[in-house]
């Protein structure tokens, strides 16, 4: 199964409460962290509300 390899990339700070709440949801906390989750439609969708501050890339599991 796909797995998707997600960094933060920008800060955090002045963005939306809903925006840090998602970020925070997919496990990042700290600049340049990344976290390796399963490719879900849910996923994919928070990925989508926080894309200009993370970069996602697919991997093979």
């Amino acid at each position: 199964m796909k797995q998707l390899q997600i960094t933060l990339v920008r800060s955090l700070i002045g963005r939306t409460e809903s925006q840090r709440a998602t970020a925070l949801s997919l496990g990042l906390r700290k600049i340049h962290q990344s976290v390796v989750r399963e490719d879900s439609p849910s996923v994919r969708g928070m990925i989508a509300k926080v894309s200009h501050m993370v970069e996602c890339i697919e991997i093979e599991a």
